[in-house]
């Protein structure tokens, strides 16, 4: 390995994953503005940084580097020199309504050290903190009781989605809701300035200066030459064909991507929410993603000639996979067991959304013991990590974590 970003699998040996612990950004959630930010519930501080610290203590204890988003941002910035540049994109993206609060929030936040800065961003700044009155017309036409000059970025603990390994690179993605769209800037800022990435050979495959959606919950590395990419809520087919021109044009290694359409909705906002690998030839699977025969829409791209992608279209998503996958049979473990209450229940806190630390070895949410011990009966090692906190934000294990470094499969 020569990049120090690495990931050919879902399933290979866990090295290093990126991680953030929910802060204060979770803290400064109202019920009035939960909606904006995309939550459903409001997470109890010093309990979800317990559950949090938890879950990256079972990754520790099996091996695996956990590397933290704040603290690598800071770094970045400091290594870079770049704490002024980065500040000035950051306020030019969070919708400030004036000018003179774009001043006012610069000088505020460049007061501070730079790890304090970075976490002050994350958490966002409310409208007490400073001391601005402005008589601008457009300053006095906004809502004076909103509470917060920058909004808190609560969804951060959900690494997933920002950005996504990929082979010797990543994808720095442009995320669907305006209330995710600064977190990838992060991300931009870490791969280009921190001293462990930085001129160090990584492909950025796709920046997040694109005007279509792609987040990293829908981009799934089946092994070392197909991906597959859930074309939903989240994620556009058009952006799924951008990526592969630009993947075949490189010779990034992956010559075959598997779009698959799931449902649009809050409940299965990414592929990874309905659909995960656990092993060579096992998946987790919601059944809602799949009509009444069992077939969902998978649209395989693969190289044609002369920078063409050549499209197939197949709804045997279980055929497809045993085929790209080369095995001679491949499992869908439903979710709940297909059970019509417990699946989508189980399936609402994520009882698809598994986190591969080893083959036939997965960390899931401890309360979605049906669906565990389901795995178990298929002969899968099962982690459980306590999560009542942490599953009101409506993500995973998987969410949760970015892979950096995963071990190659033995061919």
């Amino acid at each position: 390995m020569t990049s120090p970003v690495h990931v050919t699998s879902e399933i290979g040996t866990l090295k290093t994953v990126l991680l953030k612990r929910p802060g204060k950004e979770v803290e400064n959630l109202t019920p009035d503005i939960m909606g904006r930010l995309l939550f459903d519930d409001i997470p109890y501080l010093p309990e979800i940084q317990r559950e949090h610290d938890f879950f990256a203590k079972t990754l520790q204890d099996n091996g695996v580097e956990t590397i933290y988003l704040e603290t690598l941002a800071a770094e970045a910035l400091d290594a870079g020199n770049v704490k002024e540049e980065f500040l000035e994109k950051m306020l030019d993206e969070s919708a400030l309504v004036s000018s003179t609060l774009h001043a006012a929030l610069k000088e505020y936040l460049l007061s501070m050290e730079t790890q304090d800065m970075i976490d002050k961003i994350m958490a966002g700044v409310r409208t007490n903190e400073i001391d601005y009155k402005s008589n601008a017309l457009v300053d006095l036409s906004s809502s004076e009781d909103y509470p917060f000059f920058m909004d808190p970025m609560p969804n951060l603990y959900f690494t997933r989605d920002p950005a996504a390994s990929m082979g010797d690179g990543l994808t720095i993605n442009r995320m669907t809701f305006a209330a995710r769209r600064r977190e990838s800037l992060f991300m931009e800022y870490i791969m280009e300035y921190h001293p462990r990435f930085a001129n160090k050979g990584v492909n950025v495959w796709r920046s997040r200066n694109h005007l279509d959606r792609m987040e990293g919950g829908d981009e799934l590395i089946l092994n070392d030459h197909v991906l597959a990419i859930g074309i939903s809520q989240r994620t556009s087919a058009r952006s799924i064909e951008e990526l592969a021109q630009v993947l075949f044009a490189k010779h990034s290694g992956f010559d075959k991507i598997l779009a698959i359409k799931i449902p649009s909705n809050r409940a299965m906002m990414h592929l990874d929410t309905v659909f995960t690998m656990i092993d060579y030839d096992k998946f987790t699977i919601h059944p809602g993603i799949q009509d009444n025969g069992g077939n969902v829409d998978t649209f395989i791209l693969e190289p044609g000639k002369d920078n063409h992608i050549n499209i197939s279209h197949r709804t045997d998503l279980q055929n497809v996979l045993r085929e790209v996958l080369k095995v001679p049979e491949l499992i869908l473990i439903p979710v709940g067991n297909g059970d019509a209450v417990v699946a989508p229940r189980e399936q609402w806190n994520d009882g698809s959304n598994t986190l591969a630390i080893a083959p036939n070895t997965v960390v899931t949410y401890n309360r979605n013991y049906v669906s565990n011990e389901v795995l178990r009966s298929y002969g899968i090692k099962v982690i459980e990590v306590i999560s009542a906190e942490l599953s009101r934000g409506r993500g995973g294990p998987r969410c949760m974590s970015m892979p950096i470094v995963r071990e190659d499969l033995k061919k």
